[in-house]
């Protein structure tokens, strides 16, 4: 296939860039005129809309200038990820682009480092040899940040962003969805020093005609009656530890309706810092009782009856118990519950929402892909062992925590896109950037109110043809809070990248030139 001609308008670059079939849009040389004038970008596209082309034009005209350039991506499977793109794309000799992992030997790290004129990584990797000095930003003219909304706090990308910014290397961040709260997205500006936001949705004019469509279908379960009868007998003790709480004059809530789970979390902290060491422990009590029984009651209602087991009898055999878990798993709530889940799953029973996934497992095209997420380690065994024997072949898809290994996780990744099982049940570790073609659906088991999870959960459908996403709604339950919060966020994201980019615009002067070609 021939290159298309209009390439040419990214000057320098283009002779450093394998374009040969590569389609031609114009928002994405729009966007790099911007960061042009503009210096450090950060750029908000949509999933499959091409940041990674944007990132490798950016490096390819700073190789074009004599200097160097680098793109970081916060996990080992995405950075190889990248490098494999590099390799086809950018026309340098594929010994000068350096994948660096911790793994080397320092010498050899440093040897490699001083050689290569293109290096990814992990931002950890990189801030690492930085401080020991094991390398060096010297001669830099890029840095490309990847999933860049993790660049808040003391995150790594923090770090090697600083070390950037004093050496005016130019940074652009890229990620499509940088986050829902004015506080969040201006800590994000701040970090990576960001002079400029190039932001688009799937509805702009520019970009409308390269988004595949995504169809979202809400499937709302109805709980059945043994999840209830589990969940109530909770309920009375839940109902007493938060009286006392109330009491105590350290809640002021009518139910636990009426309790948000972060405000619930909050209260651990406020507690922590009571003087009064009777005080404390006293509210201590109470309140890890209720920590404790809340998640049990959300796992019941919005997961399962396996998982809601899994985490109790995982209480009853921890070896040191305090005193308010010794009261939780005497108390007649607790017992009540656990043998009517413990006879539930004598009898096969589980959550409707299990029999909901098999239905819309059941609905999609033979030969297409599907990607389910979960929450929960519990979740995603149930959901593979019963889809497995429902004669759909499924696998795991979950993080080092669970003792995967990165050559495991890089197995099951291939074997999925190999075709050697269509579905894939994935914690959220496969939210971020796995390019597996030919997705059809994603199905998340639970809503998150999360809107940068949601963006990048849906994210993994709809690349080059059109896709389906199921939201799974437990009726009654927080799933349909979150699933209101949730999109509520969402909504509010485009807006506040908007409005803080018209400040940074209106008080910051261009940098650079024009055009790219200059």
């Amino acid at each position: 296939m021939s290159v298309d001609q209009r390439w040419k308008q990214l000057g320098d670059a283009f002779s450093l860039m394998n374009l040969e079939g590569v389609e031609f849009r114009e928002y994405q040389l729009n966007i790099l005129r911007a960061i042009a004038m503009r210096g450090n970008t950060l750029v908000v596209l949509p999933t499959g809309l091409g940041k990674t082309f944007i990132g490798i034009a950016i490096m390819a005209k700073a190789l074009s200038q004599g200097k160097k350039a680098m793109v970081l991506a916060p996990t080992k499977p995405l950075v190889e990820q990248h490098y494999s793109v590099l390799e086809k794309m950018l026309g340098i000799p594929k010994n000068e682009i350096l994948l660096l992992t911790g793994s080397m030997g320092k010498k050899k790290r440093a040897d490699l480092e001083a050689s290569a004129r293109v290096i990814v990584a992990t931002p950890q990797t990189v801030a690492n040899d930085l401080k020991a000095g094991v390398m060096t930003l010297d001669g830099y003219g890029a840095a490309i940040f990847d999933e860049c909304h993790r660049a808040v706090g003391k995150y790594a990308y923090t770090y090697v962003a600083n070390e950037c910014a004093v050496r005016d290397i130019l940074i652009v961040g890229l990620t499509a969805s940088p986050g829902g709260k004015k506080e969040r997205i201006n800590a994000l500006v701040g970090a990576l020093n960001i002079r400029h936001i190039e932001a688009r949705v799937a509805s702009d004019s520019d970009v409308a005609r390269y988004v595949m469509p995504k169809y979202v279908h809400i499937v709302n379960v109805e709980l059945s009656n043994r999840v209830r009868e589990i969940a109530n007998a909770l309920k009375p003790e839940m109902d007493a530890s938060l009286g006392t709480l109330n009491s105590m004059g350290l809640l002021r809530v009518r139910g636990l309706e009426y309790l948000p789970k972060g405000r619930l979390i909050a209260l651990g902290d406020q507690i922590s810092r009571i003087q009064a060491d009777n005080y404390r422990m006293g509210a201590m009590f109470s309140y890890s009782k209720l920590l404790n029984l809340v998640h049990a009651q959300d796992l019941i209602l919005t997961e399962g009856i396996y998982p809601f087991s899994s985490y109790i009898e995982s209480l009853y055999a921890r070896e040191k118990k305090s005193r308010s878990l010794e009261s939780l798993l005497k108390g007649r709530g607790m017992l009540l519950a656990r043998e009517s889940a413990l006879q539930a799953r004598r009898n096969g029973e589980e959550h409707p929402k299990v029999v909901a996934v098999l239905d819309v497992l059941k609905n999609i095209k033979d030969g297409k892909k599907a990607i389910i997420f979960a929450q929960f380690r519990s979740t995603i065994k149930m959901l593979v062992e019963y889809i497995n024997n429902n004669g759909i072949r499924s696998a795991p898809f979950v993080g080092k925590k669970e003792g995967v290994t990165q050559e495991q996780q890089k197995q099951v990744v291939q074997d999925f896109r190999d075709g050697k099982f269509d579905v894939l049940v994935a914690s959220s570790i496969g939210e971020e950037g796995i390019d597996i073609p030919g997705v059809d659906s994603v199905i998340f088991y639970e809503p998150i109110p999360n809107e940068i999870r949601n963006i990048q959960r849906r994210g993994r459908t709809g690349r080059f043809d059109a896709g389906n996403i199921y939201i799974l709604v437990a009726r009654g339950t927080k799933d349909q809070i979150y699933l209101r919060v949730s999109e509520q966020r969402e909504m509010k994201m485009l807006y506040l990248v908007r409005t803080i980019n018209a400040k940074l615009d209106a008080s910051m002067p261009s940098q650079g030139q024009s055009t790219l070609s200059k």
